[in-house]
């Protein structure tokens, strides 16, 4: 399975990212200087793309090519947009259930859920356009391919994401282990969105706050948690199980 497309050297970056190319992530060489360099700085602050500064060992391990401190990835797929795709789906007049990722960061979790939510029916992702996992070859593998056959969106913030659910008649559920109701107490047979958090962190403290339910799996052993892509099935599952019902 392929990789992503690389894109390496500063001024074909500059141009991929004005050609509209979807760029996924630069890397960038960490203590680089130079105009050029600043001008493609100031462009991926201007469109929000994600980029990291590291040392040139690991630049050189992503490319054997003169890549001059600078290496982007360019995604396989085109993103949809979030406000299009729901009215989409909301004019369709089917139950629509969206997926929300805040900040997954393990690319084979992230294909794992992409293909559990192609399995269940889900009318779309919705991702951070900083901080998350790429969409890469790893993804496609792990995705059993699903990531061609699912819409996948890109916001600012995942609040964003949820606010305009809201707005338009979702209702937001947040998995978490930050309440007392069980999956099994929440209803899922309405318009609903299920947002699942970071390996790491969880859900975003603040978008904790904003949420319409909250929703824990009970866990009966002593390891406090199940892996995001386990527990992103049990969800999704319960989602069907209810709407077969």
């Amino acid at each position: 399975m392929q990789d992503q497309t690389q894109i390496f050297g500063i001024r074909a970056v500059i141009e991929a990212v004005n050609a509209g190319k979807n760029v996924d992530k630069v890397f960038l060489q960490k203590g680089l200087k130079g105009e050029l360099f600043s001008e493609l700085e100031s462009l991926l602050n201007r469109k929000s793309i994600n980029k990291s500064y590291v040392p040139v060992e690991k630049l050189n391990r992503l490319t054997n090519k003169n890549h001059q401190g600078v290496v982007a990835q360019i995604s396989p797929i085109e993103f949809h947009d979030m406000e299009e795709l729901v009215l989409k789906v909301m004019e369709s007049r089917k139950t629509p259930l969206f997926l929300l990722l805040d900040q997954l960061s393990d690319v084979r979790n992230f294909g794992a859920i992409i293909r559990t939510a192609e399995c269940t029916g889900v009318d779309g992702i919705i991702i951070q356009k900083k901080g998350g996992a790429p969409v890469n070859g790893d993804t496609i593998k792990t995705s059993a391919g699903a990531v061609f056959k699912i819409p996948i969106c890109k916001v600012d913030h995942i609040k964003d994401a949820v606010f305009y659910m809201q707005a338009s008649g979702i209702k937001v559920i947040a998995a978490t282990e930050k309440t007392q109701d069980t999956l099994y107490d929440v209803s899922f047979t309405e318009p609903c969105a299920i947002i699942m958090g970071s390996e790491g962190r969880g859900i975003n403290p603040s978008t904790l706050k904003v949420v319409d339910a909250k929703a824990k799996l009970p866990i009966l052993g002593d390891i406090e948690s199940l892996n995001v892509s386990v527990a992103c099935g049990a969800f999704l599952y319960e989602a069907v199980r209810q709407r077969l019902k």
